[in-house]
C-alpha cells in the first residue's frame, strides 16, 4: 500500500531554517521514497510502512540534534502524484 504525507516543521527556536533544513536532508538520505519540497512544507511518498519509519526516525534524529520542534503531517492513504 502506497501513502503520501505532507509535512510542515515549525521548530522552537530562533535559528529554525538549519533545523528545518537538517530535517529535509536526514529525510533525504531515503533513497526509496519521493520527496517533494517547497516553500511550505515537504511531501514524501513510498511504501506506507517506509513512509512511516522515515517521518518518525527523522523527527527523533533532528530532536535529538537540534532540540525542541513540532511537526504538523497530513497522511493521504495512495500515491500522490508529486510532479516528479
Amino acid at each position: 500500500m502506497k501513502l503520501t504525507a505532507e509535512m510542515s516543521l515549525y521548530p522552537i527556536q530562533e535559528e529554525y531554517i538549519a533545523v528545518i533544513q537538517g530535517f529535509i536532508d536526514v529525510l533525504r538520505e531515503r533513497s526509496d521514497l519521493e520527496i517533494v519540497t517547497n516553500a511550505m512544507s515537504t511531501q514524501v511518498c513510498g511504501d506506507y510502512d517506509r513512509v512511516f519509519a522515515a517521518i518518525s526516525e527523522t523527527l527523533a534524529a533532528t530532536t535529538r540534534r537540534f532540540g525542541k520542534q513540532v511537526l504538523v503531517v497530513k497522511f493521504i492513504p495512495w500515491e500522490l502524484d508529486l510532479g516528479l
